[in-house]
């Protein structure tokens, strides 16, 4: 059977899916990563132990779809955008203060660079106006920065840094083409300029400090660029005898986990007359990624992009996000007293804690969204990457009484829900006063799995949401570009129009609903504006 191999390397695991040429997911399997936090805001990972997990999950994939390696025509790569640092045999350079060897790969969600951020944006430059004027710690060129500053033992040592992605079609092919999503995404190249290198910003590069990576060929950085998609070279023998594929298999350009994610859902349930431009994929796990296209540029202050050409060909994209999205409401959940109880009876039960959290709000009284009147949640626990774009921002719970109990954990649960709906309610309308006509969220990611999230989404937001029917998007759109660099789909756009498949979709209810979100919207506001208030009180006569 003809078949299709797409890898994700999340955060937490690396996951392999089987496809067939139609986009039906045949089976897919997954191997957990490990995530060392030596400091606070540090979070570090070894690129050994993820292609370790990746070859595991490929070859325990493809026994679960009872597909050999010689049917499958194609692969394709998706990952976190986190950087991935070697020396000139290709060996490992430790990140690590301590030196720890294996521990090569900054994690997107590392932010010892908020201050190398800052001087970015003091220092300013041309490629700032495509990150929404303001870059992030999470971008690659900030922790080079920190790298360099801060261990300079390692920065000599240094020959190639890659994203992760990107280091995934090296390691898989033995090429080094660079995609256009991860290097205009997080290195700040301007795509629009060409594919050869014609994209760095010398001047730039040389005014904040990594003058280093300017040098013909721009060796430790690439200049060999390439569309998503687009073939780089087939599967080393190496690699082949580790995946447990032939040699030669095609290898795809890759893109960032979010944009696999959209790539695989934006044509969800689309009608002819239903313009992209439209849709917002929200790919929404441990983090949320907001991805927009559009047909011309689109500035949006705090909304990373415009970013040119790396999704499909001749668009435009514009990245919103948050910083924590999964990974805050487990932090708000664990915090809580009644978080053990719960975990132990939703382990009994074969259920997700939850689950036991939904049942419980069902049967308060009253309608479940209104029950949050005098429980607010400010969420930005790990910074606001948009559209406020300050990372150094914390989060805060309003209207906590002495209630420690499990119905009290419902209502920070629910609160912290909204919370996340009404920061992606503030990207989409900045995203509107810029020029981009969102109407409709395609939801993809773990979160997608969560029906109370899905609807105080619609509800928050006026949107409809739209959720895959397809059990594993982000994977599915690896696949599509597993199926154009093999020759299977002549482009993307074909690609997505024959495979992303039907959708459910969740329409907003209104009415007294929707007022009572347009309040706790503006207590939401207005939480962030004193939060920033405090910031100020606590930095005078210091």
């Amino acid at each position: 059977m003809p078949s299709y191999i797409g890898i994700d390397v999340g955060t937490g695991s690396a996951r392999a899916g089987v496809f067939d040429t139609d986009g039906r997911l045949l089976a897919t399997r997954a191997c957990a990563i490990t995530t060392y936090r030596p400091e606070p805001d540090f979070a570090q990972q070894s690129s050994a132990e993820i292609w370790a997990a990746v070859t595991t999950a490929v070859r325990a994939a493809l026994e679960a779809a009872g597909v050999t390696g010689g049917e499958i025509r194609g692969i394709g790569f998706d990952a976190t955008c986190s950087l991935v640092v070697s020396d000139a045999t290709e060996a490992p350079v430790s990140i690590d203060r301590k030196g720890a060897a294996d521990q090569d790969v900054i994690l997107w969600m590392d932010h010892r660079a908020i201050a190398d951020a800052e001087a970015i944006n003091a220092i300013g430059g041309l490629p700032l106006k495509h990150v929404g004027g303001t870059i992030s710690p999470e971008m690659e060129l900030p922790k080079l920065r920190w790298l360099k500053r801060e261990m300079p033992r390692a920065w000599s040592r240094a020959e190639s840094v890659r994203d992760l992605p990107d280091w995934l079609v090296h390691r898989a092919s033995g090429g080094d083409v660079r995609s256009l999503c991860s290097t205009v995404c997080k290195w700040t190249y301007l795509g629009h300029k060409g594919l050869n290198g014609e994209g760095w910003d010398d001047d730039f590069l040389r005014a904040i400090g990594l003058e280093d990576l300017v040098a013909p060929g721009y060796p430790a950085i690439g200049a060999k660029l390439a569309a998503p998609g687009t073939p780089c070279g087939g599967v080393s023998d190496r690699a082949a005898a580790e995946l447990g594929v032939p040699a030669g298999t095609p290898v795809a350009a890759s893109l960032i986990d979010a944009y696999a994610g959209a790539l695989g859902t934006l044509a969800v349930a689309r009608a002819p007359d239903d313009p992209i431009s439209a849709r917002l994929a929200v790919i929404a796990g441990t983090s949320t990624c907001h991805i927009a296209v559009s047909g011309d540029p689109v500035f949006v202050p705090g909304v990373w992009g415009p970013y040119y050409g790396v999704m499909l060909p001749d668009l435009w994209a514009l990245e919103g996000g948050q910083s924590a999205a999964g990974a805050l409401l487990d932090a708000v959940i664990a915090r809580h007293s009644a978080s053990g109880a719960l975990a132990e009876t939703a382990g009994t039960r074969g259920v997700r804690v939850t689950d036991l959290l939904d049942d419980l709000l069902a049967g308060m009284a009253g309608e479940t969204a209104m029950l949050t009147a005098g429980r607010h949640v400010q969420p930005d626990f790990h910074g606001n990457r948009s559209p406020l774009a300050q990372p150094w921002r914390k989060g805060a719970i309003t209207g906590l009484t002495l209630d420690t109990g499990a119905e009290d954990l419902a209502l920070d649960y629910l609160a912290t829900l909204q919370a996340l709906a009404y920061g992606t309610r503030h990207i989409i309308e900045e995203m509107r006063a810029a020029g981009a006509p969102v109407d409709t969220l395609v939801v993809s990611g773990g979160l997608a799995r969560n029906t109370l999230f899905l609807r105080e989404n619609a509800d928050a937001t006026g949107c409809r949401v739209i959720v895959p029917d397809q059990p594993e998007p982000v994977l599915l759109g690896c696949a599509m570009l597993a199926a154009v660099a093999a020759g299977d789909r002549p482009d993307l756009e074909t690609a997505m129009s024959d495979m992303c498949g039907g959708g459910t979709v969740v329409s907003p209810r209104g009415g007294a609903v929707r007022e009572y979100h347009d309040r706790k919207y503006r207590v939401f506001r207005q939480m962030q504006d004193d939060f920033a208030r405090y910031t100020r009180l606590m930095e005078e006569d210091q």
